[in-house]
């Protein structure tokens, strides 16, 4: 199995990133952002009541660190993501995925 982060260890203060602003449909999200090579790490907070403004074709790992998350497929379905859970995958073409958070989140994101 290979490996996605090669290079020196880097250590990070998410505290200490800029926190980017970022509207949905409904609420507002918060990111701070590590890019790291083929890979970008995000922390991000979800106000309550937010809704994605759009749907997503990309793959993740999301892990939900507070709150949380719900993901809705365009083709129908969802899944409710509490606290401690997650999900691989989400990348399909052909159904889409989008996050709501009714209670609000905060989640870590690798893409």
């Amino acid at each position: 199995m290979g490996s996605l982060f090669r290079g020196p260890l880097k250590v990070t203060d998410w505290a200490a990133l800029p926190a980017v602003q970022a509207p949905g449909a409904k609420g507002t999200a918060s990111a701070r952002t590590v890019d790291a090579g083929e890979v970008r790490l995000r922390i991000v907070e979800f106000a309550p009541g937010y809704v994605a403004d759009h749907w997503c074709h990309r793959g993740h790992a999301v892990y939900v660190l507070e709150g949380a998350l719900v993901v809705e497929l365009k083709m129908g379905g969802e899944v409710r993501l509490e606290a401690g859970m997650g999900f691989t995958g989400g990348g399909d073409l052909d159904n889409p995925h989008r996050g709501r958070a009714p209670e609000g989140a905060k989640v870590l994101i690798v893409d």
